[in-house]
């Protein structure tokens, strides 16, 4: 267990990166993320010890954050709009986070991107299985080709009325007929 303020001054890089790297880009220098943190660059990099390790950590943070985003909706009602909801915030992870995960070097990077792949079709099946089980969408329809569908949303790169017209285009066309899709 690290030491409370060890424990701090990791959280802190962190989040400033994660900051840093949403506004500036993957390629921010850390000396700048280090500095906006309020810690030394010996600090930095005796928890992160090249670019890659913060990547990798910051990246890693947002799948987390999107799989308890899963977690959470899955008691929101209707399971539809929990479904969607989800959906919406994978869209944006996807389109916002794309160049940060691309930034990972790829040594070593197809097994992380299988982990983390594989955490968003957990994310995404209890929240299509309680949509499936309240009839609110198709039967035949399964995570991969939701997350597919989705991605393909994201990678569009439409701006937000775009992308919110598409996934409701997309809802429209996987719920069960006789049920209002809003």
């Amino acid at each position: 267990m690290p030491r409370a303020d060890a424990q701090r001054n990791r959280d802190l890089i962190l989040t400033t990166a994660r900051n840093v790297f949403a506004e500036r880009g993957p390629d921010a220098p850390l000396d700048d993320i280090a500095r906006n943190a309020g810690v030394g660059n010996a600090t930095l990099y005796r928890h992160f010890p090249t670019r890659r390790d913060l990547l990798i950590a910051v990246y890693a943070d947002e799948v987390a954050d999107l799989t308890a985003k899963s977690r959470k909706l899955l008691h929101h009602d209707p399971p539809a709009d929990a479904l969607f909801m989800w959906l919406r915030a994978f869209i944006a992870h996807v389109a916002d986070k794309g160049d940060l995960a691309r930034a990972i070097p790829e040594d070593g990077r197809s097994p992380l991107f299988d982990e983390w792949h594989a955490a968003m079709h957990a994310a995404v099946a209890p929240l299509l299985a309680r949509a499936r089980e309240a009839g609110a969408v198709r039967p035949d329809l399964d995570g991969p080709d939701l997350l597919a569908l989705a991605g393909g949303i994201a990678t569009a790169g439409a701006g937000a009325p775009q992308t919110d017209r598409l996934l409701r285009l997309v809802r429209e066309g996987i719920t069960t007929p006789g049920r209002n899709p809003t």
